[in-house]
């Protein structure tokens, strides 16, 4: 990264908002770098999960069969929607037995990491510099990115645990032959010579098809959450042209509230509508998986 006096204030303010807490102390380069660990996205992440095994173990433990509690009501009717869900996507009843919680948890899991959104930008790294965690470049937490979702590491890594789910259940339904088969032989069918012409075609289409959904599964997620962090960003950027009480100040400070306030309640939406699609795209392909071509 360059220093601060290469860089305007505001570009700079942006890049160091944009670096993680890793094993290297700079911003990954290359998409793919798996010698960099960021452990901001891994704890942040974690935490949320823990939350969310952690709440829906409670409420079971304590769900009550007489007049249940407001929040036992909430989590009992994000139940009986996520089971509504996958009763009409995916066909076999064993299959749901699994998928459905799992979905719900995704879902949970997915809005928690997100709502980490609404943080306001600046409140970590105030924190880190008053405690001296974070004044000054090399400080523990100077890099900090409290984001998960944002880190395209965790949208992907969480893509490919649905693509693994994806080929377990294509295997457990059509056997281990009729997974295979169906790679060389769908979409395009065929018999004796031309079956055999087709094959590499197939194959091909069928590993793409794999690949796409898997990416495009990611990065929807990725994508949406880290342009909100780059708006709140921008937005933050109003409040720090904050210079006294002259009336472009004023103005701009009136802007940064306004503009945060409509942005962070539009933000709700955006962080229930992800975590929703992507619960009901790991559903629909859990589903694809029981079918064939």
């Amino acid at each position: 990264m360059a220093a601060a006096s290469d860089v305007s204030p505001q570009s700079y303010y942006i890049q160091h908002h944009l670096v993680h807490l890793n094993n290297v102390g700079e911003k990954q380069s290359a998409i793919a770098d798996f010698s960099i660990i960021n452990y901001d996205s891994l704890v942040w992440s974690l935490l949320m999960g823990l939350i969310v095994v952690f709440v829906l173990w409670r409420v079971a433990s304590r769900a009550t069969a007489g007049v249940p509690g407001r929040f036992q009501m909430m989590i009992e009717s994000l139940v009986d929607m996520v089971q509504s869900e996958a009763k009409s996507i995916i066909p076999s009843e064993a299959t749901r037995r699994y998928v459905a919680p799992l979905a719900l948890t995704i879902f949970l899991w997915v809005i928690l990491m997100n709502a980490l959104d609404l943080v306001p930008v600046d409140l970590l790294p105030w924190i880190w510099k008053v405690t001296g965690l974070g004044a000054e470049h090399g400080d523990p937490l100077y890099h900090h990115r409290i984001l998960p979702t944002a880190d395209l590491n965790i949208p992907m890594g969480m893509s490919l645990g649905v693509l693994i789910l994806t080929i377990y259940y294509g295997i457990k339904i059509k056997g281990g032959g009729g997974f295979v088969k169906e790679l060389f032989t769908a979409p395009f069918h065929g018999h004796g010579f031309v079956g055999v012409l087709l094959m590499p075609f197939n194959i091909l289409l069928n590993l793409m098809e794999y690949a796409a959904k898997t990416v495009s599964l990611g990065m929807r997620l990725f994508g949406n959450m880290f342009a909100g962090e780059l708006l709140f960003m921008l937005i933050a950027l109003l409040g720090g042209a904050w210079l006294g009480a002259d009336g472009a100040s004023i103005g701009l400070g009136i802007g940064h509230v306004l503009a945060g306030s409509v942005w962070a309640i539009f933000h709700i939406l955006i962080v229930l509508l992800q975590a929703y699609i992507f619960m009901m795209l790991s559903l629909v392909y859990v589903g694809l998986a029981h079918e064939g071509h």
